[in-house]
């Protein structure tokens, strides 16, 4: 008898969470006959606050923050007694608040005809920090990803400073982007025309050279608009790929150690998966270990190189939970056929 498959997918973005597309994947492998363990993952933007709760429990508290464009949230942060970091790093005292950016500061927040590329503001992110920490938290963890915003953590930094406080702060970063390429690479998707692109890009080059620390061209900082290197240039803050820490903090290589296989997955397999995404990190500590890997994602524009890169076994699309049930019943299917024959 085999051992249970690891169904370990990212959120579906803008439909599905990880939650629930591992629950439909694991439920297409059961009725096929493989057991399957279901471990959500993320890659440190959105869907991560949900993803390590749902593993390693904690308190949900909330707070009313500014959205991106000023207006009043109500926007959940965690509290939880201990989260690792990545790899070798000791978990540290608790509590530890998880805050995810994209609560407050998350593009999914301002309706499309209302979007300003330029204007938004991550003020709401830093008073969820704020509120983190006067509910107790030692150390914050920030996950970033998913933002409206381009204004190099300008609003964030102002909230801590306004508040008189400076955290031991953590941020997972959700791309290995730097500071400068953020407005190039990302605000296009957040409204941004090309003219707005030079005015974030010239606003970025004045905010790094008056920054205690430079943060151009150094990797990471270009998460969220630069809310990265905001953080780590007028705070210190420690930047850390979030897929990494992410698997680290949900015990995924111990999970995988005793699995017959992997199943990843995430709305769409393209070239930005290789930067940083929860897929190829996945993948990855896979191919490593010596444990066959399959994806099934919602659209794949990868050509079959930049597939055998990643060292997938199968990739299969499928855009909604009942597709998701019926991949991972064939995949279940002609594995076990496999290992029969």
């Amino acid at each position: 008898m085999l051992a249970p498959a690891l169904v370990a997918p990212d959120k579906f973005k803008g439909t599905y969470s990880a939650g629930r597309v591992a629950a439909s994947i694991a439920a297409g492998l059961r009725a096929g006959g493989l057991d399957a363990i279901e471990l959500p993952v993320a890659d440190g933007g959105e869907g991560t606050l949900e993803a390590l709760v749902s593993t390693l429990g904690g308190e949900l508290r909330s707070a009313t923050v500014g959205d991106p464009l000023g207006r009043p949230v109500e926007a959940d942060f965690a509290l939880l007694e201990r989260l690792s970091g990545r790899r070798g790093r000791p978990a540290g005292a608790g509590p530890v608040a998880v805050v995810e950016c994209a609560r407050a500061s998350g593009l999914a927040l301002v309706e499309e005809a209302d979007r300003d590329a330029f204007a938004a503001s991550t003020r709401g992110t830093g008073e969820l920090i704020v509120a983190a920490v006067e509910a107790g938290a030692r150390r914050v963890v920030v996950t970033v990803g998913g933002s409206a915003t381009t204004d190099g953590g300008a609003g964030a930094v102002a909230a801590l400073a306004d508040a008189g406080i400076a955290p031991p702060i953590e941020v997972w970063c959700d791309t290995r982007n730097a500071w400068e390429q953020a407005p190039r690479i990302f605000a296009p998707q957040k409204g941004a025309d090309p003219a707005t692109v030079r005015r974030l890009e010239q606003r970025l080059a004045r905010l790094a050279r008056k920054a205690p620390r430079d943060p151009r061209g150094v990797p990471l900082t270009g998460a969220a608009g630069g809310l990265s290197g905001g953080l780590w240039a007028w705070h210190g803050a420690d930047l850390v790929q979030g897929a990494q820490a992410v698997l680290d903090a949900v015990g995924f290589d111990a999970a995988m150690a005793g699995a017959s296989l992997v199943v990843c997955g995430e709305g769409r397999l393209d070239r930005q998966t290789f930067q940083g995404k929860a897929v190829f990190e996945v993948a990855t500590r896979a191919r490593q270990s010596g444990v066959a890997c399959h994806a099934i994602v919602g659209g794949c524009t990868l050509d079959t190189f930049e597939e055998r890169i990643l060292d997938l076994q199968t990739v299969t699309e499928a855009t909604n939970p009942a597709g998701l049930t019926a991949a991972g019943h064939r995949l279940a299917e002609t594995v076990l056929a496999s290992a029969s024959a």
